[in-house]
């Protein structure tokens, strides 16, 4: 199987939104606003990064990365997510690159860390650990984890755009 990564082009906005909804559709704990989320994100200009992964021309996986505040005000962090892989093509190894891709990009940036919510067995892969002088507030904190590229970890409370408490 052949996977294309590449930047989203204008003409994937559409195909992007019926994937993230499709790849969320049965996920456990989900809001189902991720793709609103997205939008919201590339509408304000906080989509920092959005990668597309292609499988014969077919939009098969997709990840996001948006700036984060943190309270101590260290700057250059990011959070990953959401990552989106269709369940067809889940477990082929998509998301792995989709998101090595997104980090080697955030390194190459000269981003100072990054920060995701999710499964702690499958980010720590990446490097990612639970740390607790970083805190989001209302999530168990081993589900919240940081990603240092090179720099002092940072120390407060994070913040997502505003974009992430859309509903629609």
């Amino acid at each position: 199987m052949n996977i294309i990564l590449r930047k989203e082009v204008p003409s994937d906005i559409a195909d992007i939104q019926a994937l993230i909804a499709t790849a969320f559709l049965n996920a456990p704990h989900t809001s189902h606003t991720e793709e609103f989320i997205v939008n919201a994100l590339r509408n304000s200009g906080y989509l920092t990064l959005s990668l597309v992964a292609e499988v014969d021309r077919q939009i098969v996986g997709h990840v996001a990365i948006s700036p984060v505040s943190i309270s101590d005000k260290s700057q250059g962090w990011y959070g990953l997510g959401p990552v989106s892989v269709n369940p067809e093509h889940q477990g082929m190894g998509i998301g792995s690159r989709l998101i090595s891709q997104a980090l080697d990009t955030l390194r190459e940036q000269g981003a100072a860390g990054c920060v995701v919510l999710g499964e702690p067995k499958y980010y720590r892969r990446f490097g990612f650990e639970a740390e607790p002088s970083l805190v989001l507030p209302n999530v168990p904190p081993a589900y919240f984890q940081a990603l240092s590229l090179g720099t002092q970890m940072p120390k407060g409370f994070v913040s997502y755009h505003e974009s992430f408490a859309v509903q629609d």
